[in-house]
């Protein structure tokens, strides 16, 4: 076999034009990991800040981003998979590479319904939309919830979840064109982060508020507040609009309001809890209660092409890389 591989690589930080796609040596395994022949990478914003510096980075020059993908076990070191197995992750580091070297803890095995491209399309954000749903906020029958951009990855997703369990759904977003993809996903109603958007949450909810805003922008956090009704709850999980005010706790206690911080790495802890998760994710797949837009395609060596469309926000869609 050789010692060597493609991956998509940055030595210093900066904009997609510092990304290359170059050879480096094959990761070398340890005792209980198995080596993944990579067959479709899910991008994520996450590997443009790690690209721009923002995020923390494991390793040394040349830097290899990505957490998810899926593929074939080419070597194991463990006697829990074989050669050849179908084999997924959401949250193994170096993923943008021809090989992924992958702990058996964090392996997901792949159903054979369930093909590579699906798995790397929807674990890191169907898992998010999942804890989200069911452990940040156990979403109820009959609740009126808001979703902040709503058209984005996990927003789509966490729609389809709200509604599987009978919640009634608004979804937000900067872009009106976007509406059709909140309504495609079955929110009830669609509304525009702009203007007095706040008037018309309240309007549809007759004046109470939201039982729960999902917030992953930041900077809209006391705006969702304003909307959420009193005993409500505000999930916050994302900064894409910069840092939050600080929440004062008086305004909690007078409200009975309760904020909930999210993220997908306090949930993925174990080894059963990656794989009880992702298999309820394949089952809703398989049995068409979770729908995905089709993903958009990228070779690997085509990584800056991939980072800017996504930067672009143009798509939709899940982002994939495909080895060459």
């Amino acid at each position: 076999m050789d010692t060597t591989m493609k991956a998509l690589t940055f030595s210093q930080f900066g904009d997609a034009s510092v990304l290359e796609y170059k050879a480096v040596p094959i990761p070398v395994l340890n005792e209980g990991e198995v080596l993944v022949e990579m067959k479709a990478i899910g991008l994520n914003y996450a590997d443009i800040y790690r690209r721009k510096g923002n995020y923390h980075l494991k390793g040394t020059p040349p830097y290899i981003a990505g957490y998810e993908g899926a593929g074939i076990v080419s070597v194991s070191n463990t006697s829990a998979y074989k050669v050849g197995d179908r084999v997924a992750f959401a949250d193994v580091p170096f993923a943008n590479a021809a090989y992924v070297a992958v702990p058996e803890a964090h392996l997901i095995p792949l159903p054979e319904a369930i093909d590579f491209a699906t798995a790397a399309a929807v674990l890191l954000q169907g898992l998010t939309a999942h804890y989200l749903s069911e452990d940040s906020h156990d979403v109820q029958k009959g609740e009126i919830v808001l979703i902040h951009a709503a058209s984005g990855g996990v927003g789509q997703l966490l729609i389809q979840m709200c509604k599987n369990k009978g919640a009634i759904v608004i979804g937000l977003s900067r872009d009106k064109t976007k509406f059709g993809t909140i309504l495609h996903n079955g929110a009830d109603y669609a509304v525009a982060l702009q203007g007095d958007w706040k008037a018309e949450i309240m309007k549809i909810t007759n004046g109470k508020g939201v039982a729960v805003a999902y917030d992953s922008v930041g900077s809209t956090l006391m705006d969702s507040f304003e909307v959420t009704r009193d005993c409500g709850h505000v999930v916050f999980y994302g900064m894409s609009g910069g840092d939050p005010q600080p929440v004062d706790p008086r305004m909690l206690m007078d409200t009975s309001k309760t904020l909930t911080g999210g993220d997908l790495w306090s949930y993925l802890t174990t080894q059963d809890e990656r794989i009880n998760r992702a298999s309820q994710l394949f089952d809703w797949i398989r049995t068409g209660q979770l729908l995905l837009t089709p993903p958009v395609t990228f070779a690997l060596s085509e990584g800056q092409k991939a980072h800017e469309y996504l930067e672009s926000g143009k798509s939709s869609s899940k982002i994939l890389l495909l080895p060459d």
